[in-house]
Parts: structure tokens; sequence; C-alpha cells
């Protein structure tokens, strides 16, 4: 079974307290949930969130060979280049998602340091940026 990886950065582990107008009101835990209902066995889902960014970095070395990666960066979106080197070296299908629309929001989150290295970007559709990003990965590898 082709194996995705679904990682998530900083503060998203706060889903469901921070503002409901930019992040929607799902826990990241409820989200992931909605993904493995939506996924129906298709993929081999493995689910990480982390605030560290040597972490997230770590993971997506070990996960280099995956068929998949969906990735909200989160805040590192915006200032990590060792994020968007890590996610260079992966070779399966790399989705960039975001809950809010970040290209319309404050200046500096304009500034993208991932979206080059990813194949396609969902934002702006809160938890139904993730389903979306899946249903697009199984539409192209499924």
């Amino acid at each position: 079974m082709k194996k995705v990886l679904i990682i998530n950065g900083p503060n998203l582990n706060m889903l469901g307290k921070r503002p409901k107008e930019h992040y929607g009101s799902l826990t990241l835990e409820e989200i992931n949930q909605m993904l493995e209902k939506e996924n129906q066995g298709c993929f081999e889902l493995e689910f990480f969130q982390s605030n560290s960014e040597g972490a997230l970095i770590s993971k997506l070395q070990e996960c280099i060979s995956y068929a998949g990666i969906l990735i909200n960066p989160a805040a590192y979106t915006h200032t990590s280049v060792g994020i968007r080197d890590a996610l260079e070296m992966c070779s399966g299908i790399k989705l960039e998602i975001h809950l809010s629309k970040v290209d319309e929001r404050e200046g500096f989150r304009r500034i993208n340091l991932v979206r080059d290295v990813c194949h396609k970007c969902f934002q702006g559709l809160h938890e139904n940026s993730y389903i979306e990003a899946l249903k697009y990965l199984k539409e192209i590898i499924g």
C-alpha cells in the first residue's frame, strides 16, 4: 500500500482554540479523523505534527520515498529554507495545505518558501483544504 505523510507545523496542535475565521473550529485530531474517513483505505496514512522545525525536517527526511506528502508548514511556510530543502528531496507528490487564504493575509505571509517545491497548493477552505488535497492525491496516484 502506498504511504502518505500528513505533516503539520507549529501551532496546529492548538486548532479549535485559534481564531475560527482563519482556522475553522475543528481540532487537528478531528481533521485527521476526517482524512482517515475520506481515505477509505486507499493509502497508508501517517500523521505527524511538531512545533519544532528540526523535528519536521527529520520527519520529512524519513519519508523521502513516500508516494505523497500533504504538508501544512504553518508559520514555517514563510521562514524555513530547511523545510523547503527537505521537501525538495522527497520523490512523491507534495501538496501544500493552509486552512486560511495565506496569500490574502498579512504581507509577511505572502513570502512562501515551499510553494515552488510542491506540486499544488490547497488553501482557504479550513479543514476542507486537507480533504481536497487528499482527493486530488487519490485522483492522480490512487
